[in-house]
């Protein structure tokens, strides 16, 4: 392959074939880019946790955190992956999920165990919120597929909240 053919693979377009139509390819891509960008967020966040907490329930706190860490990371893959089904794009870079995530980053020195948590329970509302206006772009569509697992993933959300929530319960 010589140079120019190298240039004109690079600049042509991504036409993965789909039969939604390229207006919900365009609205169901973007708003699982905004997902995507949300999910690695948490799941940094949750890493960070992971690593940092300290104190008399370390071992249980910290085996949770690395539990809910690879539940959030093996999403991932999946939102991406349906993205570009549907013949979309999405996230590119570290830049990217920056500048369109909505989970706040903490890069505190120390935070309480009990502050790691309940951030990650309130974190991890926001994200069901976000599936549920994604579910519903899919929803305007007819994108029964995306649907689907979002339901899943809403499902998986909602366990962590509970965890987290009974975790710092006071009986």
């Amino acid at each position: 392959m010589n140079i120019e053919d190298a240039r004109k693979r690079r600049e042509a377009p991504l036409d993965t074939p789909s039969n939604l139509g390229s207006n919900a390819a365009k609205d169901i891509s973007a708003a699982l880019t905004v997902l995507l960008a949300d999910v690695f967020a948490l799941y940094v966040k949750t890493k960070n946790f992971h690593w940092h907490i300290s104190g008399p329930h370390f071992r249980d706190y910290h085996l949770l955190l690395d539990e809910q860490a690879e539940q959030i990371f093996a999403m991932t893959d999946e939102i991406a992956e349906r993205a570009r089904k549907i013949g979309g794009t999405t996230i590119r870079s570290i830049g990217h999920i920056a500048r369109v995530k909505h989970i706040e980053d903490n890069d505190a020195d120390f935070v309480t165990p009990e502050g790691m948590l309940a951030e990650l329970k309130e974190d991890n509302f926001a994200l069901t919120q976000r599936m549920r206006q994604t579910h519903n772009v899919c929803d305007e569509h007819g994108d029964v597929a995306t649907a689907s697992l979002i339901e899943n993933w809403i499902d998986e959300t909602e366990r962590r909240i509970w965890f987290l929530f009974e975790t710092t319960r006071r009986a």
